[in-house]
């Protein structure tokens, strides 16, 4: 069994440290493990768990870091601040894995790495404060903290998860909790799906068939993508099974016009594009640049060849295309991405709450941009990986009041009704997938 070293502080305090600047998170620790030759190895896996749990406990951290240090977490030297949440996570919460450590030697290694990365009064602060870290006793001050505590979520959080799904609310919470599975896609362009079960397999992997989406396959990690032949072609895709339910809903047909109004990275671009044969045209707008250049990669890489890019806002894409030119528009909208709390755990401490109004307009401009784009009888798939009602049900009703020229095309199965008639919503811990919300509209003049 791996025992944890004073080096490891290091390492986790430079892959929280580059988080804070490169998202999704899994590529600032794949290229700090990279830098530490540790990718891959025993390590990684060791390391990896960790830092999930770091992420997953990070109010609760930095709650310790404002009774410890004095000051909110967030005005603190960044650097500091990465190596006093990896500290906290290993003598507060992990404590039996660093039992055999020196307290001494984790000062010098940690101090001596802050003083050449910030500053050297930096090191000696950390130097100072551990001793305080290292005698700290967590104990919830009161009842919502017990919660917080149990469910390693924020007690607005909570509060509103229980207003809208009542009891339930807490089988939820703890599916969030769980280690999900590896799901991914196969690209039929290029592959069967028995072609890339029966690779998985030799890999030792023990493989799930997706009963809602067929070419969808789950499977427990970790795997190491970059050593898959099949992956590198562009044979399988990363995508879960309820982001790629919104393509066959929307069901864009060979030789069609297709707007992707928020295509980065471009999961469901290229699906379309295998369901369409890669005939027609798709055009897909976004404003994030690293996200575009991920998008170009993977596009290459599946062997599309009917995508234009158009690098802005997607509100803008009447100016750029006209109205009334769409068979069909998937709007994919920016959201708070709540639903996907088991895959991205850093993302329920980023969460604010005061935050949902202002998401909640965008998308309600993007939806009246996307019909604006469709052709009479065009259709417009708009989902969310929210689960909040204000990013979903609340924003389509408004469109349905305010517009005359479009109708709600009821949907049903695959997973639960959503709370408007007709709409669809995945459930973590109904659905084993991420939270999503799905609702297909027609323009019918």
């Amino acid at each position: 069994m791996y025992r944890i070293k004073e080096r490891d502080f290091v390492i986790l305090t430079e892959v929280l440290r580059k988080s804070d600047e490169i998202k999704p998170s899994q590529y600032a620790k794949r290229m700090v493990f990279e830098k530490y030759n540790i990718l891959g190895t025993h390590v990684d896996r060791i390391l990896t768990a960790v830092y999930y749990k770091i992420m997953k406990r990070l109010g609760i951290i930095d709650k310790i870091i404002r009774e410890v240090v004095g000051v909110h977490p967030n005005i603190l030297d960044p650097w500091l601040r990465a190596s006093l949440r990896v500290t906290i996570e290993f003598l507060v919460f992990e404590k039996k894995y660093t039992k055999h450590l020196d307290r001494g030697k984790i000062k010098k290694v940690v101090a001596d790495f802050l003083s050449n990365v910030t500053h050297p009064y930096v090191g000696m602060f950390y130097f100072e404060i551990l001793e305080k870290i290292t005698s700290y006793k967590l104990e919830p001050k009161d009842e919502i903290e017990s919660l917080e505590f149990e469910y390693l979520l924020p007690a607005w959080y909570i509060r509103k998860m229980k207003e809208l799904l009542g009891d339930e609310a807490e089988e939820l919470f703890k599916a969030f909790n769980r280690e999900p599975m590896i799901s991914v896609r196969v690209n039929t362009l290029k592959a069967t799906v028995k072609e890339v079960i029966d690779h998985l397999r030799r890999q030792g992997k023990e493989v799930i068939v997706s009963n809602v989406v067929p070419t969808i396959l789950k499977f427990e990690g970790p795997y190491d993508f970059d050593k898959s032949k099949l992956y590198r072609k562009g044979k399988f895709v990363v995508q879960e099974e309820a982001s790629a339910l919104a393509s066959i809903l929307l069901d864009p047909k060979p030789n069609e016009t297709v707007v992707d109004l928020c295509a980065a990275p471009g999961g469901k671009t290229i699906h379309m594009a295998e369901l369409m044969k890669n005939k027609g045209v798709i055009h897909a707008f976004d404003v994030d640049e690293l996200r575009l250049k991920r998008m170009e990669e993977l596009i290459e890489r599946c062997g599309v060849r009917i995508v234009k890019i158009y690098k802005m806002d997607a509100r803008k894409a009447k100016d750029v295309l006209g109205e009334g030119i769409a068979d069909k528009v998937m709007l994919d909208a920016p959201c708070t991405s709540d639903g996907t709390l088991m895959k991205n755990p850093e993302l329920r401490w980023r969460i604010r709450e005061e935050k949902i109004e202002e998401i909640a307009k965008l998308q309600y401009e993007l939806l009246n941009v996307g019909i604006d784009l469709l052709k009479r009888k065009g259709r417009i798939l708009y989902c969310t990986c929210s689960m909040f009602r204000e990013e979903n049900e609340d924003v389509v009703e408004r469109v349905l009041r305010e517009r005359d020229d479009v109708k709600l095309v009821p949907l049903e199965g695959y997973y639960s009704e959503g709370f408007l008639k007709g709409t669809i919503r995945a459930f973590p811990h109904k659905h084993n997938t991420i939270g999503f919300f799905y609702v297909l509209l027609e323009k019918v003049r």
